[in-house]
């Protein structure tokens, strides 16, 4: 068993980015000259998956040109969200609607992705089918976060994930997720963490360790930071 498809969510609209992101969309802003969403694309091809869908809202057609621009060597699909954005869990069902897989790695741009996540990664895709799971987050410690005004989501107790006082762990942006898990969802504005929420309350939410230096685009002032640091 493996992963075919990997989802790229880029439909936001970055305001925290703002002005950068009045004019152009987040995945394009660049870091040592390459998009985070080149980046980002360069990872799921180092993880062998061949399929990829993007969905788009916010300024799409500057997407839609780069990517026709860049002729990747990848199958990508551009999906929009329509008429109105969908947020993470809506824009991430409707893409599974456009695949006949029912397993899919979801990837957040936001995140300045490389091919040292490759085994971290393959290693999660691993327990994932091994344990016959249905969703799975790559976290990191906090301790090795860039911006460290970020503040941990999760703990992790044998690699299920818990909410509690401790909290020391982030959610990457890469998760492995089954369809079945929108069953009772339609196409709509929802969040992702409304599932994750679901999952915890009935301990089935699982995560696994990322131990590189985690480098996010938060904001205007980290990426400026950023772009001094790289």
């Amino acid at each position: 068993m493996k992963i075919n498809t990997a989802l790229i969510l880029c439909a936001g609209y970055g305001k925290r980015l703002n002005p950068l992101t009045l004019s152009k969309p987040k995945p394009l802003l660049k870091i040592k000259e390459v998009t985070i969403l080149e980046n980002c694309i360069k990872l799921i091809k180092s993880l062998g998956i061949k399929k990829v869908i993007i969905n788009t809202f916010y300024l799409k057609e500057k997407i839609e040109n780069f990517l026709n621009t860049k002729k990747f060597s990848l199958d990508i699909q551009i999906v929009n969200d329509g008429k109105n954005i969908l947020n993470t869990g809506g824009g991430i069902l409707n893409m599974m609607n456009s695949s006949s897989e029912s397993d899919f790695l979801t990837l957040n741009p936001d995140t300045i992705w490389n091919n040292n996540y490759t085994k971290f990664i393959k290693d999660m895709e691993q327990f994932y089918f091994s344990k016959q799971i249905k969703n799975i987050l790559l976290l990191v410690n906090k301790d090795l976060s860039f911006d460290k005004k970020l503040k941990g989501d999760f703990n992790l107790v044998k690699n299920k994930i818990k909410k509690d006082a401790q909290n020391d762990l982030i959610y990457t942006g890469c998760q492995i997720i089954n369809k079945s898990l929108f069953q009772s969802y339609s196409v709509n504005n929802f969040p992702i963490s409304e599932i994750w929420n679901e999952l915890v309350n009935k301990n089935q939410l699982y995560g696994y360790e990322s131990k590189k230096y985690f480098y996010h685009l938060t904001n205007l002032k980290v990426y400026e930071k950023l772009l001094k640091n790289k």
